[in-house]
């Protein structure tokens, strides 16, 4: 069991936004967000070429900060995001993809029954050590 994606005890990265300002990519922030339901799917990175080829293509495209490298959402996993809208932040710093799931799931983790999850934000955070699955979701086998 992969204890970082699947556990209860917490392990918040407070660094992530640290090395991604460090990338020489000239990274902002991204929202996903499902355009029907409003649910958050999860937050990712952009530069202005994974910007660029979100809208050219129409599909969820990111600066994946850990890879250092393009991220077309689904060209690994099938899970591709269709876009539906690009909106910026009143600071032009940060990016919402308004989207609709074209196949499978969203998340990249699973859940029992081995189905990618509809949403990275399956856990809360009960206190600053520890988690609690959201109901409906369980961790994975």
């Amino acid at each position: 069991m992969n204890t970082l994606e699947e556990g209860t005890v917490a392990q918040i990265d407070f660094e992530k936004i640290h090395r991604a300002a460090l990338s020489p990519q000239g990274l902002i922030p991204v929202v996903l967000q499902h355009a029907d339901t409003k649910q958050v799917l999860f937050v990712g990175y952009a530069n202005e070429l994974a910007l660029r080829e979100t809208l050219a293509s129409n599909k969820a495209v990111l600066w994946s900060a850990s890879r250092d490298e393009l991220w077309r959402k689904g060209e690994t996993s099938g899970d591709e995001l269709g876009l539906v809208e690009v909106r910026v932040n009143c600071e032009q710093n940060a990016l919402l993809y308004l989207v609709r799931p074209v196949t499978g799931g969203v998340c990249h983790t699973t859940d029992a029954s081995g189905a990618a999850r509809p949403t990275c934000f399956y856990r809360k955070v009960r206190s600053p050590d520890e988690l609690e699955f959201v109901d409906g979701f369980s961790a994975s086998s």
